[in-house]
């Protein structure tokens, strides 16, 4: 082997193990976790072939020294069947949304970085 191919062989497996840090780091490496509570507002099912679980979550609150009201939205994706029927079992009641937050999205996964793994009815 020459010193030429040896170091296009060394280069190429730099780049590859590059490009799989990249894809890990953005697709599957957890950047957060929280939970938020909250109205569901909307809850679907939707896509053209990946079929995932899309919300909206209406947060109110009071604001700063004014204390006026106001509510900020919470979008997420759900991924698992069993969660997605838990937040269908709860209509018009308070609950609490765990999710993982990634830094990009799969299609598999849905269309927003916050995916929700549990959800319970909140208690207030």
């Amino acid at each position: 082997m020459t010193t030429k191919s040896k170091s296009l062989s060394i280069i190429s497996a730099i780049i590859v193990v590059g490009l799989a840090l990249f894809i890990f780091v953005k697709f599957c490496f957890v950047y957060s976790e929280g939970t938020n509570e909250g109205d569901i507002n909307y809850f679907q099912k939707e896509g053209f072939i990946f079929k995932t679980y899309e919300g909206k979550m209406i947060q109110s609150g009071f604001k700063g020294v004014t204390t006026a009201i106001q509510s900020n939205e919470f979008k997420f994706s759900v991924d698992n069947e069993v969660v997605a029927a838990t937040i269908d079992s709860l209509p018009n009641q308070q609950v609490k949304l765990y999710w993982k937050r990634y830094l990009g999205t799969l299609p598999w996964r849905g269309n927003s970085q916050y995916v929700v793994y549990k959800v319970t009815r909140s208690v207030r």
